[in-house]
């Protein structure tokens, strides 16, 4: 039986934020970190750093500026490294197995622009083509498959997972057809929403604040755009989750909280 601490975090720059990372890791000590958009190709990745801190085993599928995605972890794992999905070369992906056979995903899927249009915005078309990617590989899945997916995942999908539903609805990461894919590629593996089985469905839950609120905390307008999902066989395997929401107020952050669960499987 393994107990693991596993955190997700989009960190918008990591080399940017390193010292937010440095702090986080001091005060929740997880035992796997996955981080999003890390904005660095693999061979400049502060591996370093991480390893002085005991995260000895890691996994980065990196590029120069843009996306990127990275899992570290004080467990042993073996990495089975990246898939280019849509064919575009874009680091959104990683795998890696943890003991007891459990394989970890950490994903980026793409924002998707301004515009929830796919006759004129190339970023939503891609955002729908990954999405459908995602749903054929979950199709493939073995049923009894133990699997945990986490990242930013760029859609809110239920009404409370943002702070108005009504206003939202044109607003890409909260659209009926954003909303439609992801229920849709969650029942291509029936994967479990591990964060929704701690916080009832009618219930507000956010992980995602945007920069322009001047006080982000008072006006509240967040959205629930970072997930982790877990396949059947391991659906009784999470103990407990936590948004840690004060990351987000500190100096200089990412406007993504990280999300914590403790697993035990």
């Amino acid at each position: 039986m393994t107990t693991a601490r596993l955190a997700t975090w989009n960190i918008n720059s990591v080399r940017t934020r390193l010292d937010l990372v440095d702090r986080f890791i001091d005060e929740e000590s997880p035992d796997i970190l996955c981080l999003q958009e890390t904005k660095v190709q693999d061979h400049m990745f502060p591996v370093k750093f991480f390893a002085e801190r005991g995260y000895e085993h890691a996994a980065l599928a990196g590029q120069k500026s843009y996306h990127g995605v990275a899992t570290f972890s004080r467990i042993p794992f073996e990495n089975r490294g990246r898939r280019d999905w849509c064919g575009k070369g874009d680091a959104r992906h990683v795998e890696v197995v943890l003991p007891g056979d459990v394989a970890l995903h950490n994903f980026y899927v793409p924002a998707g622009g301004d515009e929830p249009d796919v006759a004129v915005n190339d970023k939503f078309a891609h955002k729908l083509d990954f999405l459908d990617e995602m749903t054929m590989w979950s199709e493939d899945l073995p049923g009894d498959g133990r699997h945990i997916l986490v990242g930013d995942l760029n859609i809110a999908p239920l009404e409370q997972d943002v702070w108005d539903h009504k206003k939202l609805l044109r607003v890409v990461s909260h659209t009926p057809v954003e909303v439609e894919r992801m229920k849709t590629l969650q029942e291509a593996h029936n994967w479990h929403d591990v964060m929704r089985q701690f916080v009832p469905d009618d219930e507000k839950l956010y992980s995602w604040w945007s920069y322009r609120a001047k006080d982000w905390r008072t006006a509240n307008k967040g959205r629930r755009l970072d997930h982790v999902w877990v396949s059947p066989a391991l659906k009784h395997t999470p103990r407990s989750m936590r948004v840690v929401e004060e990351a987000r107020g500190w100096e200089r952050p990412s406007d993504h909280a990280p999300v914590l669960v403790e697993f035990e499987f």
